[in-house]
């Protein structure tokens, strides 16, 4: 004897592929991190998020302290500007930046500054609303430069290669 579908079952399955199909489609719209490389510090960057906005063009930029020279800068700076704690300050493990770019291209604007610790916190954060922006032009060595193609589409993140067995 065979067994047929009920229609309750069809719909379950149904249901089921649709929301496969849309996760799938939201996980691949997701950016990719993209590894920008070293700044003349030897400080190691990556784009992690980027696109358009609101506010225009966007781009958010991690950078990884690898050069303990300027990790101790900045630091110091943390601790002067900011009265944090010494010990809390030198748990700096990654600083992330957020950028607008102005409609022509040839400007940006930092909207805001966090620096993380190696486990995630925050241990300061700055934040720059629309009136506080203060716009720089850009050059091919600066790391919002680099970050730009990505933000306007001009360069697709790439994908990671495949795992091999």
């Amino acid at each position: 004897m065979k067994k047929q579908f009920r229609p309750i079952t069809l719909f379950v399955l149904a249901l089921l592929a649709l929301v496969l199909s849309v996760s799938a489609a939201f996980a691949s719209a997701a950016p990719q991190p993209v590894n920008l490389g070293q700044d003349v510090n030897k400080m190691q960057w990556y784009l992690v998020n980027y696109g358009k906005n609101d506010d225009g063009y966007f781009a958010c930029t991690r950078k990884y302290y690898t050069n303990p020279e300027e990790k101790k800068k900045t630091v110091d700076l943390i601790v002067e500007k900011f009265a944090i704690d010494q010990e809390t300050a030198s748990g700096l493990y990654f600083t992330e930046y957020g950028y607008v770019y102005s409609a022509d291209g040839k400007d940006f604007a930092v909207t805001y500054i966090k620096h993380y610790d190696m486990v995630g916190n925050v241990i300061k954060s700055t934040e720059y609303d629309a009136a506080g922006r203060e716009f720089v032009k850009m050059s091919k060595e600066m790391i919002p430069f680099k970050a730009y193609p990505y933000a306007t589409g001009e360069l697709p993140a790439k994908k990671p290669a495949p795992k091999k067995k």
